[in-house]
Formats: structure tokens, sequence, C-alpha cells
């Protein structure tokens, strides 16, 4: 039952993802060529969360330098290419394309956060 119901959010996510895409493509909007980038940018981000989300749970019992070190060099990367982004890339668009880029990222968030429910309760089904 948790499996479908991981299925169809995933399904969700992909199909609206596809049908933004769509969309900007048949009515030849200037979204079009960055829709398809800024869904792979928000399933980076959802990897990224996720591997973040894993490290996190391995941190207990560690020592504290250990997890200082961690989160240092975590916002050491973090920070500096979250101001890129936004300074470079989100700041300098036009506008009128910027709320489905921001949509469509969301939804590479979501979809690859589903996508790695979906597989690893899969596979604690067909393990059990």
């Amino acid at each position: 039952m948790i499996v479908k119901k991981e299925l169809i959010l995933l399904s969700f996510s992909f199909l609206l993802s596809l049908t933004l895409v769509i969309q900007a493509l048949a009515v030849h909007s200037e979204a079009r060529m960055f829709l398809p980038i800024f869904f792979v940018v928000g399933t980076g981000l959802g990897l990224l969360r996720i591997f973040v989300n894993n490290s996190i749970k391995k941190m207990k019992g560690k020592s504290l330098v250990a997890k200082t070190a961690f989160f240092a060099v975590l916002l050491g990367i973090g920070i500096p290419f979250q101001n890129w982004f936004r300074v470079n890339v989100l700041f300098a668009m036009d506008s009128a394309i910027l709320p489905r880029s921001i949509g469509i990222l969301v939804l590479g968030v979501l979809f690859l956060t589903f996508l790695s429910s979906f597989l690893k309760k899969k596979k604690q089904v067909q393990i059990s």
C-alpha cells in the first residue's frame, strides 16, 4: 500500500513537470530553454538533500570535531554556490519566466525525493 502511494506521488510530480515543459514548448515560451535545466538542478538538489540527511544520521556517536568539520565543509561549499546561483542566475532571469523555473526546480526536488523513497520502500518489500 505504501509503495503504491509513493508511486502515485512520483508519477504525479513527473507528469506535472513534463506538462510544464510541453506547455512551454507548445507556446514557444522563453522558458522552454530553462525548464529542463531547472528540473535537472532540482533533481541534483534533491540528491544533495538525501545525501546530507543520510550523512547526518551517520553522525550519531561521532566526535564534536567530526560533526563541526562536516558542517563547516557543507556550509563552505553550499553558501557560495547558493549566493552565485541567486545573484548570477535567478536575479539575471526575466521575471516572466522565473515562477515557472522555480516551480519546476521544486518539482525536481520532489521527484527525486519520491523516487528515492519509492525505491527504498520497494527494496524493503522485496526483502520481506
